[in-house]
C-alpha cells in the first residue's frame, strides 16, 4: 500500500478526488489529509493572487471567516468522505500552527512513501518559494509534489 501524505486548504471536489486517488494507478493508497485554514496572514496574498488571476472582484470582496477553524474541520470531514468512497483509506486532521513541522512530523509517524500539496495557485508565494511544496521539500525524507486544486 501506497502511503500519501496530503496537504490540502479547503475541501476535496471530485476532481481533486480523482486526480489524487488515480496517480497511482491500480496501487492501494491510505491518506493522511492536513489541512490548515489560512487565516488572516494569507489575506494580503490571497488579494494579490487574485489580482495575478484577473479574479479582482474577488480580491475586493473576499473576507476571510472568524471560524476558520470549524469550517476546516468540515472541509477535512468532506474531503475524508470523498476519499474513502473513491476507495482509498483516509484520516486526517486540521492543523492550526506551524504545518510544515506537523507535515514532517505525520511523514514520519506514518512512514509516509510521498507528499502531495493540493492548493490554488499562490504566484506571490511560488515566486518566492514560500509556498508549502517549495518549503516541504527542504523539511521531509520524500517526494513532494505539488497539484494544483480544482476550482469547482
Amino acid at each position: 500500500m501506497f502511503k500519501t501524505v496530503l496537504m490540502i486548504e479547503k475541501a476535496l471536489s471530485d476532481a481533486d478526488v480523482e486526480l489524487v486517488t488515480t496517480l497511482h494507478g491500480e496501487e492501494e493508497v491510505s491518506f493522511v489529509v492536513l489541512i490548515q485554514p489560512r487565516g488572516k496572514q494569507g489575506e494580503l496574498l490571497r488579494a494579490l493572487d487574485d489580482v495575478a488571476l484577473g479574479h479582482l472582484d474577488k480580491a475586493v470582496h473576499e473576507r476571510e471567516e472568524e471560524d476558520a477553524p470549524t469550517l476546516a474541520g468540515e472541509s477535512l470531514r468532506h474531503s475524508l468522505r470523498h476519499l474513502e468512497r473513491a476507495g482509498a483509506t483516509a484520516v486526517g486532521e486540521v492543523v492550526e500552527a506551524h504545518p510544515l513541522d506537523r507535515l514532517r512530523e505525520v511523514v514520519e509517524e506514518h512512514r509516509a512513501d510521498e507528499v502531495l500539496v493540493l492548493t490554488s495557485p499562490h504566484f506571490v508565494e511560488e515566486f518566492f518559494h514560500r509556498d508549502w511544496a517549495s518549503q516541504a521539500r527542504h523539511k521531509v525524507g520524500v517526494p513532494v509534489l505539488k497539484l494544483f486544486a480544482s476550482d469547482s
